[in-house]
């Protein structure tokens, strides 16, 4: 069985949507570790409270982006990770990490790209009068929120819609696409031809 890392910076709640998804069987993997680079992000005690094992790694402690990648690089390769998730990692990857895991990194972020990249996305959307916003699972490359896109959904914006309602919304679905998205990419069914990808 392949085995998985998840790296997150904040509170954890696509993290622990993932654990219990790979509970349901929804994807086959072992999620091995939970990486994290805020020393008091709560999705460390959500993985004490699941059984997953976690590791706090100081960026502090490094030199550079490039160091602190280089640091991650390594940690993941002794534990033999296979494929790694991003669920609310706040750094964007150096070249050197990307090459690492070359097409074996998944993101998922809250619009539907290539609109609205970067921060803040939901209430961006949101505040410029978006009709349809939605979800967006894709690969990572050395670009932010750019590499080729896996899942995306829609959902859309009514005059009803609040932000929060829309925020709430969103990350429900986030909690649903991710682990398809992870079961494509365990079970070795994504086709990828410069951006486009289908499924084998």
């Amino acid at each position: 069985m392949k085995n998985i890392a998840i790296l997150a910076s904040g509170s954890g709640t696509n993290f622990q949507a993932i654990v219990k998804a790979r509970k349901k069987g929804i994807f086959k993997a072992n999620i091995k570790l939970l990486v994290t680079d805020t020393k008091n992000a709560f999705a460390r005690q959500r993985a004490r409270h699941l059984n997953i094992s976690e590791i706090f790694v100081d960026p502090k402690k490094s030199k550079s982006r490039i160091d602190f990648d280089r640091e991650i690089v390594k940690l993941l390769k002794k534990e033999k990770i296979d494929y790694v998730i991003l669920a609310g990692y706040m750094r964007l990857l150096s070249p050197i990490f990307v090459n690492a895991f070359k097409n074996k990194i998944l993101n998922i972020h809250p619009a539907l790209l290539p609109s609205f990249k970067g921060i803040h996305s939901i209430k961006r959307a949101f505040e410029y009068g978006c009709k349809v916003t939605g979800v967006t699972v894709h690969l990572i490359d050395e670009k932010v929120d750019n590499g080729p896109i896996v899942l995306q959904e829609s959902v859309r914006i009514t005059k009803a819609t609040t932000l929060k309602s829309l925020e709430s919304k969103i990350h429900k679905l986030e909690h649903e696409l991710y682990p398809k998205a992870i079961s494509l990419l365990v079970e070795n069914r994504l086709k990828i031809r410069k951006r486009k990808v289908t499924f084998r």
